[in-house]
């Protein structure tokens, strides 16, 4: 162990003082540890929510990996702590650590962070002040790490641009390494340690290279760095290269400060899924996680055109893993893990081309050794009808799918061309094969939404219970789930403004109302956490100094029922001077330029911009949206 005596520091005064100590030591079976003194560069991946979020999370352990088959590259991970252990690592200051080897967050060349949900923003900053590592990015020099970020909320990078480096936007298999290794480059060419007299590509320093070493100010040579690397990567943004614009006293994107930088970011896109290789020894928590369970992803992207969904478009071109490799990853994950459930991912699993014969191969494969098959994402369509044959109940009773709306003229706006029939048909089926329990996904607040557009989805879910008590002889329960519609960047509703608050609360009182069956359960999400994820998703560069003020005022785990505290989140905001209304429930106009503008997606604006006015055609056509209570 590299750093024993923080280790033993934390054993003895830290952990016996916390709940769940064993997510705080590493350890884990199949864990890579590597001796720092044998490689080039140390990377920490950071996942900003708790380890049991973040070890459910199938993207960590793909660049985990990734990085970990590298001989000279050592890849280590940190999660962000409950208060508990925050507040005992402050109490004794001690620094924020990797599980693998217990190294200070300060120590490593890079850390990169996985933004998956907005309202994680504040355990980045926690993350970083922990580890002893300056949150604003200008207040970095050549001593500190790299801080960079990538996942789906990269896609609008401005609320957290005061806080990350460099964001890395798109497929991150290939684009994470190459990342990092041209910031080794940087690094070792401008200072040269004394077994390090040339990069890493065996070239000798310049004479100027060299020189750098003794710049005063770090920090205008790391600005430097940062924007060669802004300027040789078109999937990268770097804040501190653009400057914001505004246009009739609302943000309009940014522009450029320097030549060479790209005016707007393109997303880097692995061509190939196949022969990017699978996590076979996946890291096993040493608690019970959210998602305790072998995950392959057999597709990335989605054939549907959804128009609420970002994961649609951000996730284009549609590419495919073989049966054979998915097969064969999923067995040697089961040999070198011993779980008992493996989960096989995608948006919409059910839409993979050979998904019949991957279904049939991994139950002919696994049933056999009492290992569960899962299929988290089905897509509700003529296949559903007979899907339900090819499901078993040996680990699970239930279902989960996502109409998202109940009536088919709503269905055709947003995009989602389904049929009820096929829901129903494929509800029969798994009944009768065993399922006893289904959970329907909606959404409230979308544009266009009709009180009728409510009401059908408490029908909807009266007629699968009805159905379930006819099949099974006893009731059935069927969960109905309703998260308030937040109209993302990079969608064809991005110019639509967000339900307000009194709205959304009207609409999850009508359908509360409207249940009668007891088997029926009606679970909303919460309104003030939606309307804030709204202003995190959908603001600019100023958000920024709104996170920070909440962090300082204490938000720490804002996903976690228990831990959220929105009053803090609308007083920061409005101490920053964030106009809410405007982010939230003001529309734009069709040819304004947004927040998110220069970050680029596959399809480009035109297809989001023609989409958006088919759906407003398609919904004019509709009778008008009124208020839920009328």
């Amino acid at each position: 162990m590299l750093n024993q005596s923080l280790k033993d520091q934390i054993v003895k005064c830290v952990l016996p003082r916390v709940q769940t100590p064993a997510q705080y030591v590493g350890g884990e079976l199949n864990a890579v540890l590597k001796d720092h003194r044998a490689v080039r560069g140390k990377l920490c991946l950071a996942f900003p929510d708790t380890y049991t979020i973040g070890m459910s999370h199938h993207g960590l352990q793909v660049l985990y990996h990734a990085m970990n088959r590298r001989d000279d590259w050592a890849c280590e991970r940190v999660f962000a702590p409950w208060p508990d252990f925050e507040a005992e690592l402050r109490r004794l200051r001690l620094p924020l650590y990797s599980l693998e080897t217990f190294t200070p967050l300060v120590e490593f060349d890079v850390v990169g962070f996985t933004l998956q949900y907005d309202l994680g923003y504040a355990n980045v900053l926690t993350i970083l002040d922990l580890g002893g590592i300056p949150r604003r990015a200008v207040d970095r020099t050549l001593e500190h790490p790299l801080v960079i970020a990538g996942g789906p909320c990269a896609h609008n990078p401005e609320p957290m641009a005061r806080f990350i480096d460099l964001f890395v936007v798109g497929d991150g298999e290939e684009a994470l390494p190459a990342v990092c290794d041209a910031w080794l480059r940087l690094k070792r060419a401008a200072v040269p340690g004394p077994a390090c007299s040339a990069d890493p590509e065996g070239r000798a320093p310049s004479a100027a290279a060299q020189a750098a070493r003794f710049v005063p100010d770090g920090s205008s040579l790391r600005r430097e760095w940062l924007t060669a690397l802004a300027r040789k990567f078109p999937f990268v943004y770097v804040p501190r290269c653009y400057e914001p614009v505004e246009r009739d006293g609302r943000p309009a994107g940014v522009r450029p400060l320097f030549d060479g930088v790209p005016e707007v970011v393109q997303p880097a896109v692995v061509d190939d899924l196949d022969a990017v290789p699978l996590p076979t020894a996946p890291i096993v928590p040493n608690v019970a996680c959210v998602q305790d369970r072998i995950a392959i992803e057999i597709m990335r992207g989605c054939p549907w055109r959804c128009r609420f969904c970002q994961s649609t478009t951000i996730k284009r071109p549609l590419r495919f893993r073989e049966v054979e490799t998915i097969v064969r990853a999923a067995i040697d994950s089961y040999r070198n893990t011993g779980y008992e459930e493996i989960s096989l991912l995608a948006l919409s699993t059910s839409d993979y081309p050979q998904f019949d014969e991957l279904m049939r191969r991994m139950q002919e494969t696994f049933r056999p050794l009492n290992v569960a098959v899962s299929v988290p994402s089905l897509r509700i369509n003529e296949q559903w009808r007979t899907l339900a044959d090819l499901l078993n109940t040996d680990r699970h009773s239930g279902l989960t799918l996502a109409p998202e709306v109940a009536l088919d003229d709503m269905r055709q706006q947003i995009g989602k061309p389904i049929k009820n029939d096929d829901l129903f048909a494929g509800c029969r089926k798994a009944f009768e094969n065993g399922f006893h329990r289904v959970k329907l996904y909606f959404m409230c607040g979308l544009p266009g939404e009709r009180p009728e557009d409510l009401d059908g989805m408490i029908d909807m879910a009266e007629t699968i219970a009805r159905m379930g008590k006819e099949v099974r002889g006893r009731p059935v329960t069927v969960v109905v789930n309703v998260s308030n519609f937040v109209p993302k960047p990079h969608t064809p509703y991005q110019w639509n403004a967000m339900q307000t608050r009194e709205y959304l609360r009207a609409a999850h009182q009508r359908l509360r109302a409207r249940r009668t069956w007891r088997s029926i359960e009606v679970k909303c999400h919460d309104v003030e956490m939606s309307l804030l994820e709204g202003v995190l998703a959908r603001g600019d560069r100023r958000v920024g100094e709104a996170i920070e003020r909440a962090w300082e005022a204490g938000a720490r785990l804002d996903s976690w029922t228990e831990h959220a505290r929105p009053a803090r989140w609308w007083n920061a905001l409005a101490e920053a001077g964030i106009d809410v209304e405007a982010i939230l429930h003001q529309p734009y106009a069709l040819d304004a330029r947004l927040p998110w503008d220069h970050i680029g997606i596959r399809q480009g604006r035109a297809y989001l911009e023609k989409e958006q006015s088919r759906s407003a055609a398609q919904r004019a056509a509709m009778p008008g949206a009124r208020p839920p209570g009328s």
